[in-house]
Formats: structure tokens, sequence, C-alpha cells
């Protein structure tokens, strides 16, 4: 008779198939309070700062049609990952009253 110990947990096994990873939440889920907030980060990319853009109320192409225009107005490289703009370098003014211009309310995040 097998005694089971509720310590230990099932990592591979040929019997019964795939074993799923849980989920893990996104780290970079933006609110969706109608607020498009700008902040600057640097972690993962070896001190280089981006510029990040969370809650626009854009998505698809028109999300990517925006994120070429704000690289464009600052001169850089930049891209989209799933719902958040990511512009090379620290252009969060410039950013800021660019989104300003067109209508949306805009916060700087972060110091």
């Amino acid at each position: 008779m097998a005694r089971r110990d509720n310590n230990v947990r099932l990592v591979y096994s040929t019997g019964e198939g795939r074993v799923q990873q849980p989920e893990r939440p996104s780290s970079q889920a933006p609110p969706r309070d109608g607020v498009i907030r700008v902040s600057r980060e640097t972690k993962g990319r070896k001190g280089k700062g981006m510029t990040i853009i969370t809650g626009v109320p854009l998505s698809g192409n028109d999300l990517k049609d925006l994120t070429k225009q704000l690289k464009q107005k600052c001169g850089t490289g930049g891209t989209v990952k799933g719902d958040v703009i990511e512009i090379q370098g620290n252009h969060r003014d410039k950013l800021i009253d660019e989104l300003a211009s067109r209508g949306w309310t805009v916060k700087r995040a972060g110091g």
C-alpha cells in the first residue's frame, strides 16, 4: 500500500501527461481608470532607461499608429508590448505634453 506525503508534489510523470505551470499575473497590468500614466523604467535593461506609457484607451492598429507617431516625435525607437507602449530613452515631459494635447488625462508616474 502506497503512502501519500502531503509535502511532495508531482513534478513529472510519464503516465499522466503534461504538467501545467500555474499562470502568473502580469506585473505591468495597466489600471483602467481613464488616466494615462507615463513613467521611466530601467529594470532589466542594463541601466538603459525606457519611457513606459500605460492606460492608453486604444488597441490594435490604433495603438501601433500612436506609438509610431510618438517615436517620431521623440526621434527614437520603441515598441508595443500588450497594452503598454515602450519608448527608448527618457522622454516623459515631451510625451506628457503630446498626449495631453490630444485631449487625454495624463499623469507622471514614479519619480
